[in-house]
Parts: structure tokens; sequence; C-alpha cells
């Protein structure tokens, strides 16, 4: 089985990339990037300054080198790197063309026509708020509990 954990629930890539690394050992086939387009990685705080030359917003090539220079300097060279979150065949392109170190992509948003795009992330657990960074429970009067 190909063991592939989401790192972004807590807005720090690299930091939760190498705990799950350390943590499954060979059983991790790799890590999902998939920061939201809104966000700045807490690994690219320090590096947003307007001169730089790429966005550091959602997943970005300089998140991508730091994930994988930070798995590759702790001996985890063989995990992958899953990018998803606003991934098209262009931006694809565009990252494959500038030589990112991207494994696979996600790419489901890209295949929907219409205004039926949305996300099911978990923002409650027992009644508690857990959701990653940038979700939040937001209750809707319009919907009603199926029993």
């Amino acid at each position: 089985m190909n063991v592939t954990v989401l790192v972004d629930f807590d807005n720090d890539s690299v930091a939760t990339a190498l705990a799950v690394a350390d943590a499954l050992g060979d059983q991790l086939w790799g890590v999902r990037l998939d920061t939201s387009e809104l966000l700045v990685d807490r690994s690219l705080h320090e590096e947003t300054d307007p001169r730089t030359p790429f966005n550091l917003t959602g997943v970005n090539p300089r998140l991508v080198e730091k994930v994988r220079s930070a798995l590759d300097d702790a001996g985890h060279k063989r995990v992958r790197i899953v990018a998803s979150g606003g991934f098209n065949a262009a931006r694809i392109n565009e990252f494959e063309s500038a030589g990112i170190a991207v494994d696979a992509y996600g790419v489901g948003s890209s295949l929907i026509r219409g205004q039926n795009d949305f996300t099911a992330d978990v923002v409650l657990l027992e009644g508690r708020p857990c959701a990653k960074v940038g979700r939040e429970y937001r209750p809707n009067p319009r919907l009603q509990r199926v029993e």
C-alpha cells in the first residue's frame, strides 16, 4: 500500500513532513502538499519579501524545494512529494518545465465542470474543533441532519 500523508494540517509542511517520515519510516510512500492558495506555509514566513521572484502562497516551487531538501537532509530521499490544490494541466506544465521535484499531482478540481466543486474537510471531531489551518466549522441553517 502506498501511504501518502497530508502534511499541511498545521501549515508547517516541512516540520510535519519530517515528523511523519521519521515516525512511519519505510511505510511512508509520500507526503502531500495541499496548502491553501490564500496561505503562506510557516516554513516560508521568513521569505515573504515583496522582492521574491515568485508567489509564496499555496503550493509553490519554493515550498516543494524546502520539503524535498529537508527530507533528503534527514535521510528520507525515497519519500515522494505529491502536490495538490489548484493544479491543472497548465500549472503542472509550469512545475515540470521548471524541474520542480514533484512526483505526482492531485488535479481533482480541474476535472469538475460548473459550480459543483467543494471540499469536505473534517472540521469537528466529537463536537470539538479539529480543522486544518484555514478551515473552520461554519454551520449552514439550510442543512438538516439526515438520520
